[in-house]
């Protein structure tokens, strides 16, 4: 057994620690140049050399690693990861037994109590992501733990790490059966395509479950619905099932267009009567401007950070602008669905993204309803970060 590895925590990030903050970040350490291999089990100790925290060392974008336990007895050995990972699916079991969906969040990282672990089920399939070297150590246990609590199809894996924090593209089967690729699995009576053996994304976002289905039963009747960064068109699928007179699906990736026909053709809907545009989003918008283009129902998801041969775009700084251009093509009383995965700011900044947009514009508008994580996401109330998704249903009022 390797020794165990002790960081000295900084006097102003102590409290921090022992609320149960669970992000091991560079600035609260004054050793850790002392960190070498990664997976190695730290103690968090003040400058009395008194136990703290427990953890792990894994490099990822947020930190070093992350808290695992506040008692220094515990083992981080394979009953630790069965507890944990079966209460969080003891957690689900409303899930579990919904008839109506059957993809979902099993496992959600700090939110559960493991950092850098998500695992995902889908009609069966387990999808485990590991987001650094260091909690990729533990994958036997972590699979040992899956195999003794329940039946499944097969379980497979997201390796979300490299040097350079990428996805790394190999092999994602682990055992059990290989699945026939696309499953089709149900979100609220909905079916989507999904590809768990194809690079780092599967076809849907799960986190988006809740905003797909107020869209698809109160914003899409009757309505001419643009779904900007559209990916594989899931908002569309929603919109169209809700009743959407057209939906319009944008997206630069070329990909995008045969990911969306399969999504709209295994709902049973004509992919003909919509369309689907592979085009830069801010081209796009020029465009309609130019055509003068409207919609009574706008849909907003872009990444965090995109670069495309002409631009690169921000949430955190471009947010803002990409509103304005939206106002402008949305129809008077039309409705802007404003999403964002950026977890460096909060509701409050986003918010003031909206207020800052609007007034530039000199438009009137007011937020109907706002979403965060769903239920299966679950979040650490000591680590807001972790409650990354921010959507906002703004009616544009005059």
């Amino acid at each position: 057994m390797k020794p165990v590895i002790d960081l000295k925590v900084k006097g102003n990030f102590i409290n921090k620690y022992k609320s149960g903050y669970p992000l091991i970040s560079k600035d609260a350490i004054t050793n850790p140049n002392v960190l070498k291999e990664e997976g190695r089990i730290i103690h968090l100790l003040d400058k009395n050399n008194q136990f703290i925290a427990k953890g792990y060392y894994g490099k990822q974008n947020k930190g070093l690693g992350w808290v695992l336990t506040e008692k220094q007895g515990e083992k981080i050995d394979f009953t630790f990861f069965k507890t944990k990972i079966l209460t969080a699916i003891n957690k689900r079991q409303s899930f579990y037994k919904d008839e109506n969906t059957n993809a979902f969040r099993v496992f959600n990282g700090e939110g559960d109590g493991i950092g850098g672990l998500t695992i995902d089920y889908f009609d069966g399939y387990y999808l485990i992501s590991w987001y650094s070297e260091g909690i990729y150590t533990f994958k036997e246990l972590v699979i040992r733990a899956i195999d003794e609590l329940g039946d499944y199809k097969a379980i497979y894996e997201k390796k979300r790490f490299d040097t350079k924090g990428q996805y790394i593209d190999d092999d994602d089967f682990l055992k059990g059966e290989r699945g026939e690729f696309p499953i089709i699995v149900k979100e609220n009576g909905v079916n989507y395509a999904v590809y768990l053996n194809d690079g780092a994304m599967v076809g849907v976002f799960l986190d988006q479950r809740d905003v797909r289905k107020v869209i698809r039963d109160k914003y899409a009747k009757d309505k001419n619905v643009l779904n900007t960064f559209s990916y594989t068109g899931a908002f569309s699928v929603a919109a169209a099932l809700g009743g959407a007179m057209k939906t319009t699906s944008v997206d630069l990736a070329k990909r995008s267009k045969a990911k969306t026909i399969e999504q709209f053709s295994v709902n049973g809907i004509d992919f003909e009567q919509q369309d689907i545009i592979v085009m830069d989003v801010f081209d796009y918008f020029n465009y309609a401007k130019r055509k003068n283009l409207k919609f009574d129902l706008v849909i907003l998801d872009p990444p965090s950070f995109a670069r495309s041969k002409k631009r690169t775009f921000s949430t955190a700084k471009d947010y803002p602008s990409l509103i304005k251009d939206t106002i402008e093509i949305t129809e008077k009383n039309g409705v802007i669905i404003a999403s964002t995965n950026n977890a460096t700011f909060g509701m409050k900044k986003f918010k003031g993204f909206i207020r800052e947009a609007f007034s530039d514009m000199n438009v009137k508008y007011k937020i109907l309803e706002e979403f965060s994580l769903p239920a299966d996401f679950q979040v650490d109330r000591n680590f807001p970060q972790g409650n990354y998704l921010k959507v906002l249903v703004v009616k544009k009022s005059g």
